[in-house]
């Protein structure tokens, strides 16, 4: 197996994530941008098989997204397991292993004004524990008001919202948790620690599972797109769920408790290896 790269955070940087749930790392993922870039070609070449849509008829623009197709395309094959990605969860979670748990590709084209609606991904996923995150990366230089924004400390209210449509934000409707509705933060955000950052093109922000985040509707005057990649930490376990998970991961012949199997889910990264 491909040796990924190692990405050293300082003490003082993992503190941020701890604290905040979200934290930026500028620059760090430049050498990887022509390569991905190269990879969500490859998605557009074959649409039906890729794409997802996240606009409705008659929306200015066009807001699209793509996920669990890492192991197809070579580009993205070669970031998970060779990029500094895997090393730099580890780290962040305080976990000595980083498990590849899927990528999630979203794209708004110039002239989308639609929202990322206020979410936190964990309610979405088959999964249980603590230590998950994503690194969300930035392909093209995004402004402030069109990057993603985060509730700081929110991954810390030991609370679950139901997980919401991109197309139109409404909610899932999931009865089988005790999930809670997403409180309406844009009609009092001064009550909120809003986090964002404009950024570049191989910047990243990392955030967990558990941090709710969201875009305005600001107009996108260029295309924005974003790779996320998504890892699972030392005490990550499957949980079963009454209801289509997102991703589903059909077949996957786990039951709750089980560790997240590694034919699926590669361990990249692991400090006692």
């Amino acid at each position: 197996m491909t040796t990924p790269a190692f990405h050293e955070l300082s003490d003082e940087q993992i503190e941020v994530f701890q604290r905040d749930g979200a934290l930026p790392l500028p620059g760090v993922f430049c050498p990887w941008i022509d390569e991905l870039r190269k990879g969500v070609d490859h998605l557009e070449a074959e649409p039906d098989r890729f794409i997802n849509e996240n606009s409705r008829i008659g929306e200015t623009g066009h807001f699209w997204n793509s996920y669990c197709y890492w192991q197809d395309i070579p580009e993205f094959t070669a970031f998970v397991k060779e990029s500094v990605a895997a090393s730099i969860a580890a780290q962040a979670m305080r976990s000595k292993s980083a498990q590849m748990f899927h990528e999630h590709l979203v794209v708004k084209e110039p002239g989308t004004t639609k929202d990322t609606p206020w979410h936190h991904d964990f309610p979405y996923y088959n999964v249980q524990g603590s230590q998950g995150l994503s690194i969300w990366l930035a392909l093209d230089p995004v402004p402030a008001d069109g990057s993603m924004r985060f509730i700081a400390g929110s991954h810390r209210w030991n609370k679950l919202y139901q997980p919401r449509w991109f197309k139109d934000g409404s909610n899932y409707g999931y009865d089988d948790m005790e999930l809670e509705i997403v409180p309406d933060i844009d009609a009092d955000p001064d009550s909120y620690s809003i986090l964002n950052w404009a950024c570049e093109a191989g910047d990243a922000v990392l955030f967990d599972f558990r941090t709710l985040h969201g875009t305005t509707a600001a107009r996108m005057e260029n295309r924005r797109r974003g790779f996320a990649t998504r890892w699972l930490g030392d005490d990550m376990r499957y949980r079963e769920r009454t209801v289509k998970t997102s991703p589903p991961f059909p077949g996957i012949d786990l039951k709750t408790g089980d560790r997240m199997r590694e034919d699926w889910f590669p361990v990249i990264w692991d400090c006692r290896r």
